[in-house]
């Protein structure tokens, strides 16, 4: 069994989303986990978690996506997606962007501070987002004292400095297909033990990729895992179990109903 712990399948029709999963299943990957990046987004992933099983959602404000300053309404209208539904597994994607063009840094940290305390309000993981802001979003995970949940980088591409500084919070990294072409990447995979490491292919729609059958989708979680197994040396059974392993972890009492579900 296979885990894509971050997806953006909500841009979908819910018919393609349907054959998105079957290939998925086809190839061992259980279930998905789809970030939510604005509210529609995150009412959208909802609604898609009851009309597949295997379907589970994150709730949160992309920082790439804020427009305005995080409020007390935003704060409540965030908590009550994410009591919508026990299928909600995690508070994401949340975190910093400073790259240029990026919405005011100021909005950007209380939207990440908030929504980490909306986290720990609900005792769910966090799935964060970090580009070209490592030392900031390490900084605040501190000061949020975010480790009391625990989560996920997601699309990690960064040093095995930062790898250690994410095991120092007991949070996981999350490989995706970087994996299969960068080799600073394959090296801090080759070094981070199996324990600190989850996988996901961040599959959203790519129209700018002409053959429809090259967008990435969940399915490609088999093959980061066999990219990963042969890093390790290992056979992928062990990449598996290990990833998955993780996840149970980190989701904790929210795994009987994955269980009950796929």
């Amino acid at each position: 069994m296979l885990v894509d712990c971050h997806v953006h399948l909500d841009p979908f029709l819910d018919e393609e989303v349907d054959g998105i999963l079957y290939r998925a299943r086809e190839v061992g990957v259980k279930f998905v986990i789809s970030a939510g990046t604005t509210l529609a987004s995150c009412q959208r992933s909802l609604y898609l978690s009851t009309k597949f099983s295997d379907f589970f959602t994150g709730i949160g404000l992309h920082p790439m996506n804020l427009e305005n300053k995080f409020t007390e309404k935003t704060y409540e209208e965030l908590k009550s997606l994410a009591i919508a539904s026990p299928k909600v597994l995690a508070v994401s994607e949340i975190g910093l962007d400073f790259m240029e063009g990026a919405p005011d840094r100021s909005i950007q940290y209380d939207a990440f501070r908030q929504q980490i305390r909306l986290a720990r309000e609900l005792k769910l993981p966090i799935i964060f987002h970090s580009r070209e802001a490592h030392d900031e979003v390490f900084r605040i995970l501190k000061e949020e004292r975010a480790y009391e949940v625990g989560g996920i980088m997601h699309y990690f591409q960064g040093t095995q400095y930062d790898a250690d500084r994410i095991a120092d919070l007991d949070f996981y990294i999350s490989l995706a297909r970087p994996l299969l072409r960068l080799q600073h990447l394959q090296e801090v995979a080759t070094k981070t033990p199996l324990s600190r490491i989850v996988l996901e292919t961040d599959s959203a729609p790519q129209p700018f990729k002409k053959k429809r059958e090259n967008w990435t989708e969940p399915r490609h979680t088999r093959t980061i895992a066999e990219k990963l197994a042969l890093l390790k040396r290992c056979n992928i059974s062990e990449i598996e179990k290990s990833t998955t392993d993780n996840m149970k972890a980190l989701l904790d009492e929210k795994w009987r109903l994955i269980s009950q579900t796929t």
